[in-house]
């Protein structure tokens, strides 16, 4: 069944311990965080030591997904604050070889993210080292987007590719129960939603239906 990973850039900013409790209750998988700079994307949300204030009310694993320019630097500290897993982009200003090594060498898995409009074929030289690929099927920077129909030709496509490679395809951006459902049938792995979830008066009930569970 296809995993779901709420992402608290639509969560109640006053009350994101709250929050964050309360998806775990509701049967997520992951919580997912969007960590910008102002510079690859034009917004700007939460760091590390926001990461580490929120890692002691949840045993969900941390997805970080870095829309920075220049990850490096935020890598070690992300590590630190209780990052379980850690997301680059192909299209950052430093080399993802790099950058992908160095989040091993902390023993995090480490993800690989594209924009709407790379291709699926530049990810090819870095498979062998992913545990991870992140799809966005919006231009990332803010929530509330609609969903790009293109991406679902990338994820079938991706899972031909990484066959029999044990790497999950997540997809971020204009997921709701609609389009959850062609994800799911593309072959996505995660999902990761925002105002689907917190959006909602029952985040189990939100969860549920992103997994097409009836």
């Amino acid at each position: 069944m296809v995993q779901i990973a709420p992402s608290l850039l639509s969560a109640d900013f006053g009350y994101l311990a709250k929050e964050v409790q309360s998806v775990s209750k509701a049967g997520a998988d992951y919580i997912h965080w969007d960590v910008m700079d102002g510079v690859f994307v034009p917004n700007l949300t939460f760091g590390a030591p926001v990461i580490k204030a929120l890692r002691p009310h949840t045993d969900i694993p941390f997805d970080v997904h870095l829309m920075v320019a220049k990850p490096m630097r935020l890598i070690d500290d992300c590590a630190k604050a209780g990052a379980d897993q850690i997301t680059v982009h192909l299209e950052c200003e430093e080399n993802p070889a790099d950058l992908i090594s160095h989040i091993k060498s902390l023993n995090k898995k480490a993800g690989l993210s594209i924009r709407p409009k790379t291709k699926v074929a530049d990810l090819i030289p870095y498979l062998p080292m992913l545990d991870w690929i992140l799809l966005m099927s919006v231009e990332p920077g803010f929530g509330g987007q609609a969903f790009i129909p293109e991406t679902l030709k990338k994820i079938v496509e991706l899972k031909e590719l990484i066959k029999p490679k044990k790497i999950k395809i997540a997809v971020d951006g204009g997921i709701n129960p609609i389009t959850a459902e062609a994800c799911r049938l593309a072959g996505a792995d995660v999902l990761i939603a925002g105002t689907a979830v917190f959006g909602q008066k029952s985040y189990a009930k939100a969860i549920k239906a992103l997994k097409g569970d009836k």
